[in-house]
């Protein structure tokens, strides 16, 4: 029985227990210290600190006056699988005007060799970084398989190193109740080519496949150990990994579809499944038009696209083909848009992805890149963005 994101019609000896399997939380009878008496059914209610902010939604259930709160956890869920939130979710940590509804743990990414986001070195597979005076992540300047007679001596790291977990359990616990992402960044074609370098592992795919089938193997064999150790470890404190893989230019992706189906589609399905099995969602970025390989990204079972160039993809025509069959994690454009500080265009952008990407079902979730500097972006137009999208929240909920 799915509980209405309204009043719920339910009979008082069922309502608790019904309420609880469907993400609802109690936090109180009648009406709690430091609430005031908000419109029923639906009241904007945040918990943080014990105190009540003008947040979240909240649906009075007539059983003795309680007041049931839905968790940012359970808003995501529901926004994920089509299941009617009562809003919009949003991930960002940034402006304390919008919802915070995602926690997200990098820590298992961070290399024991030293190198971690903005901080150049030595990953543990070997790869070298570099980065320029200006603010960015880097890339790699040094491939330990470059030169490919290095291959049968190569070893990749140990998946079940105990330092890629041990500063994730003291962050599960500052989660509170909002849906929980650990990120698991470069995973098939991008661990390839910090590997080999672009130029040499496409050359792979094209004259040496038994190379590339090789170096894919491995870390497909890494990235599912790892996840297992992952799972053995916290398993239901976590709701989603994020995963990525920059597929494409401005123009389209790197490979054919064809090429696309003969390294990588199974071994998109092993690590999708993998992923399912331990009971966690599938979100994956990437950069680039990927329109042609967006069908078969469904079909191998992604459940959340991170998208963040969506005039690259030409937003309506894009949304009009794919909303309502996967879930669209995105953001005002981050280099077509919010770089050009034009607030009027933000608000319209944004306007345009809610109208055209999301369903009254869910489907679309809030993203900040988190860095306006990197983007050559205003701060100011962060909180612009952020601004229309909280205008926007209940924009289908109005539509009811």
């Amino acid at each position: 029985m799915i509980i209405p994101t309204g009043a719920c019609k339910l009979i008082p000896r069922t309502a608790q227990s019904l309420c609880d399997k469907a993400g609802w939380r109690r936090v109180g009878p009648g009406v709690s210290p430091g609430f005031s008496r908000f419109p029923v059914p639906l009241a904007y209610l945040y918990i943080s600190a014990g105190k009540a902010h003008l947040r979240e939604k909240c649906a009075k259930i007539k059983t003795g006056g309680r007041c049931w709160l839905m968790t940012s956890r359970e808003i995501v869920r529901r926004a994920i699988h089509f299941q009617a939130p009562p809003r919009l979710p949003f991930w960002q940590h940034e402006v304390d005007f919008a919802p915070d509804d995602v926690w997200d743990i990098w820590e298992m990414d961070r290399a024991e060799a030293g190198w971690f986001f903005g901080q150049p070195g030595y990953d543990d597979w070997g790869c070298r970084w570099h980065r320029t005076e200006i603010k960015n992540m880097g890339a790699v300047v040094e491939h330990p398989l470059a030169d490919w007679s290095r291959w049968p001596e190569y070893r990749p790291p140990n998946p079940r190193n105990p330092f890629y977990f041990e500063r994730i359990e003291p962050l599960l616990d500052q989660a509170g109740d909002r849906y929980v992402v650990v990120t698991c960044h470069f995973n098939l074609i991008e661990r390839a080519h910090m590997l080999r370098g672009m130029a040499a592992f496409m050359e792979d795919l094209a004259v040496a496949p038994e190379r590339a089938q090789a170096l894919l193997e491995m870390i497909l064999s890494f990235k599912l150990e790892l996840l297992d150790e992952l799972s053995r470890r916290f398993g239901g404190a976590i709701d989603g990994i994020f995963l990525t893989d920059d597929w494409g230019t401005q123009r389209g992706p790197f490979i054919s579809p064809r090429m696309f189906a003969q390294f990588f589609a199974d071994r998109y399905r092993q690590l999708f499944s993998a992923i399912h099995s331990h009971g966690w969602d599938v979100i994956l970025h990437s950069c680039g038009r990927i329109n042609v390989l967006v069908p078969r990204l469904i079909e191998l079972g992604v459940d959340v696209l991170n998208m963040q160039q969506p005039r690259a993809y030409g937003l309506v025509e894009f949304g009009q083909e794919f909303r309502g069959k996967v879930c669209f994690l995105t953001t005002v454009d981050i280099q077509a848009t919010l770089p050009t500080n034009d607030e009027q265009a933000v608000r319209e952008e944004a306007r345009l992805l809610v109208e055209n990407w999301s369903t009254p079902a869910g489907g679309f979730i809030v993203f900040n890149y988190g860095d306006a500097a990197a983007l050559g972006a205003s701060p100011e137009m962060t909180r612009v963005m952020f601004d229309e999208f909280v205008k926007l929240q209940d924009f289908w909920l109005q539509r009811r």
